[in-house]
């Protein structure tokens, strides 16, 4: 008789929605997806979480022997003595906490906060929001007693509310009061946000188990969204992922030491013991879903007229900020179009333009990571952005590097059902699947970055010029 399958699940709770997959734990094929979607906005109450991970199935997980849970990063979950939150999570795109992220750094200075903990805090971070909450609800703070993130509070009630929580590095290091360099809270850091103490969840090792639920499923360590994207895509050195969602993010898994003051690169843990630094940019595949709004038609038309304009759309550029932006730092931007004349004022131009928008601010940002001496050999391009051609037509060449698109998959929940597998094993070696490769994308000769394709790097230093212009960054 064939042994029995072996099955392990992997939940993605991001900003937009709960997704969960089944997967055979041997092979990483894929069995299973079910989703429940979440509210908008940029806080929220954290019962909506649990809500759709019910929705999803997450209660109902059939043969699955282990579970791994990744979440947004950066949400704060703020309770007090019973677990209720005190108010509603502020998530990773909510920036009404900037005035608290400056005063912050001013306080400690940005070297001490690269070199002692690896971010420089702006108001993506968890530790400016507490600070937010500090002085703007000061009635509510003072009943926090425990915070969390969102992927901690999510696998603290799978498991039952026990008495302690858990959380992973990853998640960990994106909150300013935990050091990716120690592997130690700093609670002083937490004290001056918050004003007071809280309890916070202990950190597991990666292929640590966080617990067992009642029904017997093995939970893991967890961790935090981009993280648990590099785990499902398997990335290795000179890799950098791309993922183009609803926010835009840029990252790679190295062992090397990351402490950047100004603050453009993160250094977060990854899931596997190593260090993941990032970038990422409020303004993702947002950007060309609001242009084609303007423009009236639907995401396959937008598509239609950037291919149909001059790939340099004729000089016209758009600076994306529509919501702000984060990298660079940058909370209360607005988004621009430079470059306007009466030949480029058309559809055609104008969607080509939010394209290259898009593209240049996530090739700015794999420059901060090179600048962080971090090898960028090639891009993994991901997320629902990446499948608009008009967006992969233009990527090698403006990035100056092979460009591959792996087999459209939900990389997060796939990487936390693989730390479930590992957690399932109890093995120090992480399980091997397979990542399958869609397309593959080569730079023209010489493309940008490396001294050649003409129109690119027109394209970029114009990005460039219009940003310093407008912004002196």
């Amino acid at each position: 008789m064939a042994p029995k399958r072996r099955i392990v699940a992997g939940v993605d709770s991001s900003t937009q929605s709960c997704k969960i997959v089944t997967v055979d734990a041997d092979s990483g094929e894929l069995l299973q997806l079910r989703s429940a979607p979440h509210p908008d906005g940029t806080s929220v109450d954290p019962a909506h979480w649990w809500d759709a991970f019910v929705a999803a199935g997450g209660t109902e997980l059939g043969d699955a022997q282990a579970l791994g849970v990744s979440a947004q990063q950066h949400g704060m979950v703020a309770l007090d003595e019973s677990g209720t939150a005190v108010h509603d999570a502020l998530l990773w795109n909510d920036v009404r906490s900037a005035p608290q992220a400056a005063a912050l750094v001013k306080q400690y200075g940005a070297e001490m906060w690269a070199d002692e903990i690896g971010v420089v805090p702006v108001a993506s971070f968890t530790i400016t929001k507490l600070a937010w909450l500090h002085e703007n609800r000061p009635e509510l703070a003072a009943r926090v007693e425990q915070v969390l993130l969102p992927h901690d509070w999510l696998t603290w009630n799978i498991l039952g509310r026990p008495s302690e929580a858990v959380t992973d590095r990853s998640d960990a290091s994106g909150t300013g009061y935990f050091s990716a360099h120690t592997n130690e809270y700093r609670p002083d850091l937490l004290r001056a946000a918050l004003g007071r103490d809280a309890r916070l969840p202990r950190v597991l090792a990666p292929n640590e188990r966080a617990g067992v639920t009642p029904q017997g499923v093995i939970v893991s360590a967890g961790a935090g969204d981009n993280a648990s994207a590099a785990l499902g895509l398997g990335i290795g050195e000179g890799d950098v992922v791309v993922s183009i969602g609803t926010s835009g993010t840029v990252f790679a898994s190295t062992a090397a030491r990351i402490s950047d003051p100004s603050g453009a690169v993160a250094g977060f843990a990854d899931a596997a013991g190593g260090q993941l630094p990032l970038l990422a940019t409020i303004n993702g595949a947002r950007t060309l879903v609001a242009t084609a709004r303007m423009l009236g038609v639907d995401i396959e038309r937008f598509g239609e007229l950037a291919l149909a304009a001059p790939i340099d759309a004729d000089g016209l550029l758009m600076l994306p900020y529509l919501d702000g932006e984060r990298t660079p730092n940058l909370p209360d931007a607005t988004g621009s179009l430079t470059g306007m004349r009466r030949s480029t004022m058309t559809p055609e131009h104008l969607a080509q333009a939010s394209v290259l928008g898009l593209v240049c601010s996530l090739a700015d940002a794999l420059d901060s990571l090179r600048g962080q001496g971090v090898s960028v050999q090639r891009v993994i391009l991901i997320g629902g952005g990446s499948q608009s051609p008009a967006v992969q037509k233009i990527a090698a060449d403006v990035f100056g590097v092979p460009v591959v698109l792996p087999k459209p998959g939900e990389y997060v929940a796939l990487g936390a059902a693989r730390q479930a597998a590992w957690a399932l094993d109890g093995s120090p070696d992480f399980p091997a699947w397979p990542l399958e490769i869609a397309r593959e994308l080569e730079p023209a000769a010489g493309a940008a970055g490396s001294g050649g394709a003409d129109w690119a790097l027109a394209v970029r230093a114009n990005y460039a010029s219009s940003r310093a212009h407008l912004y002196g960054v």
